[in-house]
């Protein structure tokens, strides 16, 4: 790794957490809602929690909706977390509402079809052939907190998958430039540290 990371501050996100993990994993970090400044940075961390309308509300308000999008035209690195990886999908529905998403990854965001909601708490997850982002970490247990995710990840990406009560949801994207976590790596102890450190070194 070499260069700045972003932390985008559009209202949203355990910024604190994940400014301390980011840090803790060796990131030159700078947390702003400054678009200006973010541009100035070599990579892009879009963090989330809460419902995905409300996350697509506050990065359409901040402006991150358009900043993403040249990001990722400009194969610059992005990491979303938990909301910010569900808004990278073609859109949500949560109680009966649908809102659009950012579409740089086919399919939507669901509620999971399982008994026990929301699915909180440590889980291990599959992890895709070719990850990058689990180097080292496959045995490992990471912390989830969410009643909605994506079923299906996009078929040219490297995807790892968690299950919850029978219900098997994308737990990871890599993508290009572009990878994601439906679980926060930034409450994932060690083995989410170490898979910053795996994304910090992977551009």
């Amino acid at each position: 790794m070499s260069g700045r990371v972003g932390l985008l501050d559009y209202g949203s996100g355990n910024l604190h957490s994940a400014a301390r993990a980011f840090a803790g994993a060796g990131a030159d970090l700078v947390v702003t809602a400054d678009l200006a400044e973010l541009r100035r940075c070599d990579a892009l961390v879009v963090p989330g929690v809460g419902a995905f309308a409300a996350c697509m509300a506050g990065l359409t308000a901040a402006g991150g909706v358009e900043l993403i999008a040249e990001w990722v035209e400009a194969g610059r690195p992005l990491f979303g977390i938990c909301v910010g990886h569900q808004v990278l999908f073609e859109g949500g529905t949560e109680h009966g509402v649908d809102t659009a998403g950012l579409g740089l990854y086919p399919g939507r965001v669901v509620q999971l079809d399982a008994r026990r909601l929301p699915h909180m708490g440590w889980n291990t997850v599959d992890v895709g052939e070719g990850s990058r982002l689990f180097a080292g970490l496959e045995r490992e247990r990471f912390y989830f907190v969410h009643s909605y995710a994506a079923l299906h990840g996009p078929d040219d990406a490297v995807v790892t998958t968690a299950t919850h009560e029978g219900a098997t949801f994308v737990a990871a994207v890599e993508r290009g430039p572009v990878s994601s976590t439906q679980f926060h790596p930034e409450k994932s102890g060690a083995a989410g540290a170490a898979l910053i450190a795996n994304w910090l070194g992977s551009w």
